[in-house]
C-alpha cells in the first residue's frame, strides 16, 4: 500500500508534537486516510542536538532542499516560525506541486492571499487550522460548519498570554507589571512580550478569522489594535463593582456588507460566558444569522493542542489526495472588502474620569454627551480617599465610535475634567 510522505520544516515544540502524534497514532491515521502517513524528512538547525524524541539521524536534514526538491514528499508541514524563510519555502513547495500545512499566523495574516492564490493555481491544498486558537478547530468550523450560514460577528479571546495576565490581575488584585513578570517566569510570556501584550498577536488571528468568516481579504491595517499595558488594578476593580471583567477581545463584525475588526481590552458582563474564560485558555464566539450564537472553547497553545490541529489538517489533505480532489476547495476570498466608517461602528462604552470635586461638574459632563447624541446607561460618582479629585464612572448606551471620539475630544477641553483615566468598549 502506497504511503503518503511528509516533510516537516521545524522540530521545536509543535514539530515534536506532530511527530509524536503521527508515529503514535499510526493505526488510527491509516483508518481515517486509507493508507499510512510517513514522516520522510525533518528540517532542523542542528542534527547533533539532543531531542526529547528518538529519531534516526537519516530523517534529519539541515538543508531545506532535501524536503522541497524531494519528489517523494507529498505534503510539507511548516512549523519553523518566522516569515521570510517560511514564506519562501512554502511558495517553493507549492510550485513543485506539494500541499502545505502551517501553524504560522503571522505569515498567513500578512501573505495568506498570495500563498492561497498560488496554491489555487497549482491545485494544491494549504491548510492552517493551528494558526488560530491552538487546539480549537475554529477555522475548519468557519469554512465547513458555517458554509450554509452567514456570519455576522466573531468575538473572542484568542491570546492566552494576555488572558492569563488579566485573569491573575482580576483574581489576585495584582498589578500588570507583577503578573507580567510571573508570566515570563512561567514561560507564558516571551522575554519581549510586545506582540502579545500590545495586541498584535491577537490582531493577526482576527485578520485570519475575518478573512475566512466574511470571505474578504482582511489586511493587518484593517484591524484597530489596542493592547493591555495600560489596564490598571483600578480599572479591573471598578469593572467588577459594576458587574464586568476586563478581557482582551478580538471583535469582527459585519453589517450591511461592511466589516469592522478590532482588538482591545473590553468590559465583558460577568454573566457572559467569555467573562469566565481564565488563564491561558481561548474562546471564540461566532454569531450566524441562522444558527444564532455558538461558542468554541479550549487550550489556545501548547505542544499537543497545536500539534493536534496540525495533524487534523494533515489528515484532511491526505484524504483529498486519496480521493483525487486536491486543490478543489478554495479558501480564497471572493467578496469585495468594504470597511465600516467610524459612524457605523457602534458599541457601549465605559469611561473613568477624574474630575474637580465641586457642584455642577456632573451636569457639565452629561451635557457634552447629550450634545453629541450619546445617551448614558449609568453614572456613578464617588470620592476616592487616595485621590483629591472625584471619580466619575459612566457607561453609555450604544454609541458610534465617531460620536464617542467627539465626546472625548470635548471632555479633554473641559476645565473640570482633570483626566480621562480609562475608556473601554463594553460587551455582553
Amino acid at each position: 500500500m502506497k504511503s503518503i510522505k511528509v516533510g516537516l520544516l521545524g522540530l521545536g515544540t509543535v514539530g515534536t508534537g506532530v511527530v509524536r502524534i503521527v508515529e503514535g497514532h499510526q493505526e488510527d491515521l491509516q483508518r481515517k486516510v486509507g493508507c499510512p502517513i510517513e514522516i520522510e524528512q525533518i528540517l532542523v538547525k542542528d542534527k547533533r542536538k539532543q531531542r526529547s524524541i528518538p529519531l534516526p539521524t537519516a530523517k534529519l536534514t539541515e538543508d531545506p532542499a532535501d524536503i522541497i526538491d524531494n519528489p517523494d514528499i507529498d505534503i510539507v508541514i511548516e512549523v519553523m516560525g518566522g516569515i521570510a524563510q517560511a514564506k519562501e519555502l512554502m511558495l517553493q513547495a507549492i510550485a513543485r506541486g506539494k500541499h502545505v500545512v502551517t501553524a504560522n499566523k503571522d505569515l498567513m495574516a500578512q501573505h495568506g492571499a498570495e500563498i492561497l492564490a498560488q496554491a489555487a493555481e497549482k491545485q494544491c491544498d494549504v491548510l492552517y487550522e493551528a494558526s488560530v486558537a491552538g487546539g480549537i478547530p475554529i477555522l475548519r468550523t468557519l469554512v465547513n460548519g458555517f458554509s450554509s450560514d452567514r456570519i455576522t460577528k466573531i468575538m473572542g479571546i484568542v491570546n492566552g498570554t494576555t488572558n492569563y495576565i488579566l485573569s491573575k490581575m482580576s483574581q489576585e488584585g495584582a498589578s500588570y507589571e507583577e503578573v507580567l513578570r510571573e508570566a515570563q517566569q512561567l514561560g507564558y510570556a516571551e522575554a519581549d512580550p510586545t506582540s502579545d501584550v500590545e495586541g498584535m498577536d491577537a490582531a493577526y488571528k482576527m485578520a485570519i478569522l475575518g478573512t475566512l468568516g466574511f470571505h474578504t481579504h482582511v489586511a493587518m491595517e484593517d484591524v484597530s489594535v489596542k493592547g493591555i499595558s495600560q489596564v490598571s488594578k483600578e480599572d479591573i476593580l471598578y469593572g467588577q463593582r459594576l458587574g464586568y471583567e476586563i478581557k482582551l477581545l478580538g471583535i469582527a463584525e459585519r453589517k450591511n456588507d461592511a466589516i469592522s475588526l478590532s482588538v482591545q481590552p473590553t468590559m465583558v458582563k460577568q454573566t457572559h460566558p467569555l467573562a469566565s474564560v481564565n488563564g491561558v485558555f481561548n474562546a471564540v464566539y461566532v454569531y450566524g444569522e441562522a444558527v444564532g450564537e455558538t461558542m468554541f472553547y479550549g487550550p489556545g497553545a501548547g505542544e499537543m493542542p497545536t500539534a493536534t490541529s496540525v495533524v487534523s489538517d494533515l489528515v484532511a489533505i491526505a484524504r483529498n489526495i486519496m480521493l483525487g480532489v486536491s486543490g478543489k476547495t478554495s479558501l480564497a476570498p471572493y467578496n469585495e472588502k468594504k470597511l465600516m466608517s467610524d459612524e457605523q461602528v457602534v458599541s457601549k462604552n465605559f469611561l473613568l474620569l477624574h474630575v474637580a470635586d465641586r457642584a455642577g461638574v456632573l451636569s457639565q459632563i452629561t451635557q457634552v454627551f447629550a450634545k453629541h447624541d450619546v445617551s448614558l446607561e449609568s453614572v456613578l460618582q464617588q470620592p476616592n480617599e487616595h485621590n483629591p479629585l472625584a471619580e466619575i464612572i459612566i457607561i453609555t448606551h450604544d454609541a458610534s465610535r465617531a460620536g464617542m471620539n467627539r465626546v472625548l475630544a470635548e471632555l479633554e477641553q473641559l476645565d473640570v475634567v482633570q483626566l480621562i483615566k480609562s475608556v473601554y468598549r463594553v460587551e455582553g
